[in-house]
């Protein structure tokens, strides 16, 4: 429902407007319908005002209604059809499915996860790609107040959430949703229009019969997050963080999954509308969207007197917020002033962003916890005082190698400063005491051999010399059975070192002979029938794969996936050409130095590695990996640092150099040929080391400008 007022516009709608902003009841407006002095069309202004509040809380409460019957029928339900216990009876269940059918009705709202729809699962081959009528542009940002007061000047505004999810677009059409796309790059999005109709709160059918399209954003929330991440046993498989977690949600080929995900959707801009007036205002445009049955993002109305009130508010209900967001939007109200601006090459002229600065805290360092890898090499993890950082309470941080903990000087007993990297990885900016009395240990603190550092590219890493250990056996094949390389579900570390412990694998091909084993794995603790016939059916599914996916699974030293995609082209997918290369054939790969090379050459000249691979490959179906065309960025080598705006996170940008030839690596080096960073200007540690290395910066334009996008 939109508000239509009669007569002149500016005075039929000041009591309305009023009565929002005091948000009183209705009982408060009544008594000046009654004033002797109050003329015929100011009485008459007031009663439309009266009426138009009173069928906003009518919507308002039907919707609230309507999604505490659908959680309620759907708790029914699952109890009754999925854990075999009833709930309620037969009776109840069917009158709560009336009230809704009959508000559903009332409204012209569905929701999607309503028991009155269902919304088959489908698979598809691969996620098409479209076009959007217009560049979707990122915004200005900043992290200084002063500089949203200046933006906002005289303006009335709306401030608002930034959620840090997934940016999508909606299309309805005659009540229906028709059509989901992506953000993407901007230019072009993947359309996800299945997957959008399990999204937990996208409304299916709405009232509004014209063409509708908005955008909004796809997040999973921080209890959702946790949630999913607790049934991963696996610690290298669990999820970074919530966006990472709602990109690869949102872009499943099985819209089953992401069903299961629950991914929400806030509304944050309507972008086009056929027929509805909104009086200049996008806070009318929220307010109407609401009444579609539209989750909207949060929002205070401010001027620049009134934004410190409002931003104070925001970053104390960030603290306790279940959803991320990485900061604040500030939106002109007034439609037609803000999109006579225009926009910049970059950004839109109506909007800007606030980005919070790191927080940070002192706090004492107490412990440095050394981990070792499948590789042997030892991670320094530094355990201190729990402090609260962005929402959540850290108490420890990884160091990453021997070169860092020397150069911050650290030791036990220490003061330092610590923050969440992106507000999300913790880590240590200073040490403010630098005492340098940590003490690093010379044996492995899992199996007892000697530990020794290593120096290679300037930087000293700590490495287990033992090749029977046992933590590198574990993680080696966790590794193996991990997303990036076989992609094998149920099979935890803590479920890997059970099989080992009693002999079931000795080596990756053992892992799909495991079935012979079924009596005594399903009599295991945490396992039954269902456990292992999910394992079976992953396993079934795991052996067919690509020879870049097996070559990265070995867990030869240095050898990621990119280096795996690089050296199986360059062999064209022949294991028996990579086996038999020497080094130096090897080495003469575009972006495969000597050392990998070596590493490469060392790992297929052993009798024993080759067994084990015939073993293993005797179990697979290989499939060749599909390139995306031209390999423009054959031998070059990324950095990537700092947000990214035209992906959907870091890994989706490494994707996209890998699948044109490139590689991504962790740390600037002589050998890195661009550093990717939207800040080009920013002090980071990154960005001096290019600038020493003469190495290019480039921003995400520049970089999509490169591959010719």
């Amino acid at each position: 429902m939109c508000l239509y007022f009669p007569k002149n516009r500016e005075e039929t709608a000041f009591p309305f407007l009023q009565f929002q902003k005091k948000k009183g009841k209705i009982s408060e407006l009544l008594p000046t319908l009654f004033q002797k002095n109050s003329s015929l069309s100011h009485r008459e202004n007031l009663l439309v005002a009266i009426i138009t509040v009173k069928q906003e809380d009518i919507m308002e409460n039907s919707l609230q209604r309507m999604k505490e019957l659908v959680e309620t029928l759907n708790g029914a339900a699952k109890a009754y059809y999925q854990e075999d216990r009833e709930i309620m009876s037969n009776q109840e269940y069917d009158s709560l499915y009336d009230q809704l059918e009959q508000l559903e009705k009332e409204t012209g709202t569905v929701l999607t996860n309503s028991p009155t729809v269902r919304v088959g699962y489908e698979a598809v081959n691969e996620l098409p790609k479209e076009e959007h009528p217009s560049p979707m542009l990122s915004l200005d940002k900043t992290k200084d107040r002063e500089v949203l007061r200046s933006f906002i000047g005289e303006h009335r505004c709306l401030l608002s959430w930034k959620l840090d999810g997934l940016t999508i677009v909606l299309t309805y059409e005659n009540g229906e949703l028709v059509k989901a796309v992506t953000r993407g790059n901007g230019i072009v999005g993947e359309v996800i229009t299945n997957n959008a109709k399990v999204f937990k709160n996208i409304p299916l059918r709405i009232p509004y019969k014209g063409q509708l399209v908005l955008r909004g954003e796809a997040i999973i929330t921080y209890s959702e997050f946790e949630r999913i991440n607790e049934t991963i046993g696996d610690a290298d498989a669990k999820y970074k963080n919530p966006r990472n977690l709602c990109s690869g949600s949102v872009r499943q080929l099985n819209n089953e999954i992401t069903a299961r995900r629950n991914v929400r959707f806030y509304a944050f801009a309507l972008v086009s509308v056929q027929d509805v007036d909104f009086h200049n205002s996008r806070e009318q445009q929220f307010i109407w969207l609401k009444e579609q049955g539209f989750e909207v993002v949060e929002y205070k109305v401010v001027t620049s007197t009134s934004l410190d009130e409002a931003m104070n508010y925001f970053s104390t209900a960030i603290v306790n917020n279940d959803f991320p967001s990485d900061g604040l939007v500030v939106t002109y109200d007034d439609i037609a002033y803000g999109e006579s601006l225009g926009s910049t090459a970059k950004f839109p002229r109506n909007s800007f962003a606030f980005k919070w600065a790191d927080e940070m805290r002192e706090t004492k360092l107490v412990d440095m916890e050394w981990s070792p890898s499948r590789t042997g090499l030892i991670n320094p993890v530094a355990i201190f005082e729990p402090v609260e950082l962005e929402g959540t309470t850290v108490s420890r941080a990884s160091v990453h190698n021997i070169s860092i903990v020397k150069e911050l000087q650290l030791g036990i007993g220490d003061t330092i400063k610590v923050y969440k990297a992106n507000m999300i990885i913790p880590q240590i900016a200073e040490n403010l005491t630098r005492s340098g009395n940590l003490v690093i240990p010379d044996k492995c603190p899992v199996c007892g051999h000697e530990a020794r550092i290593r120096k290679e590219n300037d930087v000293e890493t700590l490495y287990c010399m033992n090749p029977d250990c046992v933590a590198k056996k574990i993680k080696s094949f966790s590794l193996f059975t991990s997303r990036d390389a076989m992609n094998i579900d149920g099979l935890s570390e803590a479920t890997l070192e059970k099989f080992i412990a009693m002999g079931f694998i000795h080596n990756l091909g053992d892992i799909f002979e495991i079935g012979k084993y079924k009596d005594q794995i399903v009599e295991m603790e945490g396992f039954g029938q269902k456990s292992f016939d999910n394992l079976m059916a992953s396993l079934e599914k795991a052996k067919e794969t690509t020879l870049a996916k097996v070559i990265y699974s070995l867990g030869i030293a240095g050898i990621g996936l990119a280096n795996a995609r690089v050296i199986c082209r360059y062999f064209d997918d022949d294991i028996e050409k990579i086996r038999h290369a020497d080094a130096e054939e090897i080495n003469s790969i575009e972006g495969i130095g000597p050392v990998l090379a070596g590493s490469l050459a060392d790992y297929f000249s052993s009798e024993e590695n080759n067994k084990k691979l015939d073993h293993l490959l005797g179990h697979l179906h290989l499939i060749r990996e599909e390139t995306a065309g031209e390999q423009v960025f054959a031998g070059k080598t990324f950095v990537i640092t700092g947000s990214v705006e035209h992906f959907a996170n870091r890994s989706e940008a490494k994707a996209f150099i890998e699948a044109r030839g490139g590689k991504v690596t962790g740390s600037v080096t002589k050998k890195t040929d661009y550093l990717i960073n939207n800040d080009k200007t920013s002090g980071s540690s990154k960005n001096k080391k290019a600038q020493e290395l003469g190495i290019p910066i480039l921003s995400e334009e520049d970089f999509l400008e490169l591959a010719g996008e």
